[in-house]
């Protein structure tokens, strides 16, 4: 390398690392969060971490079983992840894992497939997934997530839990798809019905009954004892009910395979035969969804946890510790982690102090991990598939999609397209056609400014100009702009002002612009057509009340010269009115007569003289 080129490597080198550290990332907070910490705080962290790890051992064979991977995958995520993740995070009491929204997302993505591709490519996959988040997170995009639409997340999580209830009734029938019906995807609701349909002839009614009872267990200990680990509790009975059934009357449910530590080893992620970017241009799409979405649901819970104890959340510093928890896990075989909703809600209703709950949690379902996997063949799929529909209903949020379609029709529209495409089309794709929906919506609706013509009473008071009253001066229009003037809006500006300017006996306009924002190119071109177009007609625009932002933007684009600095007046934040009184004086000067005596209303208690 010239020593040009170096130079330049370490000038990139050195302006990265300014701006990582102007950031203010910290790679290590966990250090700072023991300050004041006694014996009682570390019981406390203890209790809450048993209780979490009964939820999220079975919980991770859940979500993995929405995934369609094996079950240790799924356990795996829930310990590595609440293990790492605590040493990274703004949040005390977040804990990462799989969960609903990414299990669904990971399921729809991977849905065409093969058994053995999902399993060869999925290190890969949670590998992309976790630098995306990180290097994210050295770039605050987190702040960006506070922009989409809650909408959207209502209408996406309804969809998707729509489809995996779909999904997990072949197992509660007993019935089999077709293997070329699985690898070529069931990818949506309807494929997905279709498939389960068309074998519904051969229903089992061993697996339907054993999960009805086990939905039937699981309803009276969650409306009875729900302190308790309801699922992890269901889960135990349902699986002794199987083993003595199997073993006395001889039922033959299917159930999971079991795993040994040999299966549960670490290896790093491996590139296909067919190159690494061909892996990359197959897996970046899936893995941007999937780590939006992460970062989605990550910030919701943390500013949710953090507004309960009066900390500071800080969405940055948690999407990084979600970034450097995917990255382990897709060496360790887990699949990907976000912040579990229930999971940061059992732990801190348990009374969590600190980041050692999580980590505690973690570790105990590492112990289950060792110990358990000989004994998966004794839990049936049906019962763990009905477990996994109840968790799914209960994500359907009634009061939220109430508030989203009666709130406004914007926010009607976001949420049932976003919940129709979810239904139609793969997951990744729905949640962002849903985010431009959104965004689409947004604009057409901030790209309106307000725009009223203003007069001068008698007293010397501006005010709104009636319908039915004569312009005092006829040569002359205030004109109010208000709203924001960015590439939407600038056409619909320049529309509005020509219409203003189709009044024969108008000569010049004065546009008030104390309350106009966010000019940008567009905005300004299209006032420079409007000025260039009146000029040409033996007519004058002249601006008045601009703020310093407004007329920075002006002066930074050469469009001074052509207003004219004369023609531009500033905005006077003791008496706002005045810059509108002088161009009132200019517009008269333009004009070559004094057909007014111009005055001006103000608060007389701010000029005590």
């Amino acid at each position: 390398m010239s020593r040009r080129g170096r130079w330049l490597l370490r000038q990139l080198l050195h302006r990265t690392q300014k701006f990582i550290g102007e950031n203010s990332i910290d790679f290590f907070p966990i250090r700072k969060g023991f300050r004041g910490y006694s014996g009682n705080s570390l019981k406390s962290d203890a209790a809450a971490g048993i209780n979490v790890a009964l939820l999220a051992f079975p919980q991770g064979m859940a979500y993995a079983v929405i995934a369609e991977l094996p079950i240790q995958y799924g356990i795996v995520s829930g310990a590595v992840a609440a293990i790492i993740a605590p040493m990274f995070a703004g949040s005390r009491h977040t804990i990462l894992g799989p969960t609903n929204a990414t299990a669904f997302m990971l399921f729809a993505s991977f849905a065409a497939f093969t058994a053995a591709d999902r399993l060869f490519y999925l290190p890969l996959l949670v590998l992309f997934i976790g630098i995306l988040l990180t290097v994210g997170a050295l770039f605050r995009v987190a702040e960006l997530v506070q922009y989409v639409s809650r909408s959207v997340v209502v209408g996406y999580i309804t969809g998707a839990a729509i489809l995996i209830i779909a999904n997990q009734l072949r197992h509660i029938l007993g019935v089999e798809l077709p293997e070329e019906a699985i690898s070529d995807g069931p990818k949506t609701f309807f494929t997905i019905l279709q498939g389960t349909l068309a074998e519904l002839h051969h229903t089992q009614w061993q697996p339907l009954a054993l999960s009805s009872a086990t939905f039937l267990v699981w309803f009276l200990l969650q409306r009875r004892y729900r302190k308790l680990p309801v699922f992890a509790i269901t889960l135990l009975l349902s699986s002794l009910a199987y083993f003595f059934l199997h073993r006395y009357a001889g039922w033959e449910l299917k159930t999971f395979d079991a795993f040994a530590i040999s299966d549960l080893k670490p290896r790093l992620p491996e590139i296909s035969p067919r190159g690494f970017f061909t892996d990359v241009s197959r897996l970046i799409g899936i893995a941007f969804s999937i780590a939006f979405l992460a970062s989605l649901e990550n910030s919701v819970m943390s500013k949710t946890l953090a507004s309960r104890v009066g900390d500071r959340p800080d969405v940055n510093q948690d999407m990084l510790s979600v970034g450097i928890a995917n990255i382990a896990a897709s060496v360790t075989g887990g699949m990907p982690a976000s912040g579990s909703l229930t999971r940061s809600a059992l732990n801190f209703s348990s009374g969590a102090i600190s980041r050692l709950s999580s980590i505690f949690s973690g570790t105990l379902c590492v112990v289950g991990l060792l110990l358990l996997g000989d004994y998966m063949v004794n839990v049936p799929k049906a019962c763990l598939a009905m477990l996994v529909i109840c968790i799914a209903a209960s994500v359907i949020n009634r009061h939220h999609i109430r508030i989203s379609l009666y709130s406004t029709p914007s926010d009607a529209a976001v949420l049932i397209t976003t919940f129709i495409a979810a239904l139609l089309m793969p997951l990744n794709v729905a949640i962002f056609l849903g985010v431009g929906i959104s965004i689409m919506l947004y604009l057409r609706a901030a790209s309106r400014p307000y725009l009223t013509e203003y007069e001068f009473s008698e007293e010397g008071e501006l005010r709104e100009a009636g319908e039915k009253r004569v312009r005092p001066m006829p040569a002359i229009s205030i004109v109010h702009v208000e709203g924001d003037l960015f590439f939407g809006a600038a056409e619909l500006f320049r529309t509005q002002i020509q219409k203003t300017s189709l009044d024969p006996d108008l000569r010049i306009i004065i546009l008030r612009m104390k309350n106009a924002r966010h000019l940008d190119a567009t905005s300004v071109v299209a006032l420079e057509e409007l000025v260039q177009f009146l000029n040409a007609n033996d007519r004058h625009v002249i601006i008045s009340g601009a703020s310093k932002e407004v007329y920075r933007v002006l002066k930074n684009a050469g469009s001074v010269e052509v207003i004219g600095r004369e023609n531009i007046f500033l905005n006077n934040a003791r008496n706002p009115n005045l810059s509108t009184r002088n161009a009132l004086k200019r517009a008269q000067d333009l004009l070559g007569t004094k057909e007014a005596d111009i005055r001006i209303f103000y608060d007389p208690s701010k000029n005590k003289k």
